[in-house]
């Protein structure tokens, strides 16, 4: 079992920056790959970013690329997400969530474990 609990979230104004942080519990954390997606008002969840359980490999939705970076501490069993140059359209519920498979790490419904989310809203 793994449980998940992101904080970091708040409101920012538009070109800000956040950090959010996902701390996990168990001590498996380091075999799992990790993503963030994240759920905006009315509309599907979406993929944010992932990262392999050594945190060689990661992975960023189109709509972030080149401005969220993802990393992880598996000694303090947490994954973070710097988000930069953050605009309106990035105002959402964000997600963590934990995956055995990493090939699946991009797929919602192929994830194992959820947070409860953590609000960002960003204003213009």
């Amino acid at each position: 079992q793994v449980q998940l609990v992101e904080s970091g979230g708040g409101l920012v104004q538009a070109g800000g920056s956040l950090r959010l942080s996902c701390a996990a519990s168990g001590r498996t954390f380091s075999s799992y790959a990790m993503g963030w997606f994240r759920q905006a008002p009315g509309k599907n969840r979406e993929f944010v970013a992932a990262i392999s359980w050594s945190g060689g490999n990661t992975y960023y939705g189109d709509s972030v690329k080149g401005r969220f970076t993802i990393s992880r501490d598996n000694a303090k069993n947490t994954v973070y997400l710097q988000m930069n140059s953050l605009k309106p359209e990035d105002t959402a519920v964000y997600y963590c969530a934990a995956t055995a498979n990493e090939w699946r790490v991009r797929d919602q419904y192929g994830m194992d474990y959820w947070g409860k989310g953590t609000l960002v809203t960003v204003s213009s």
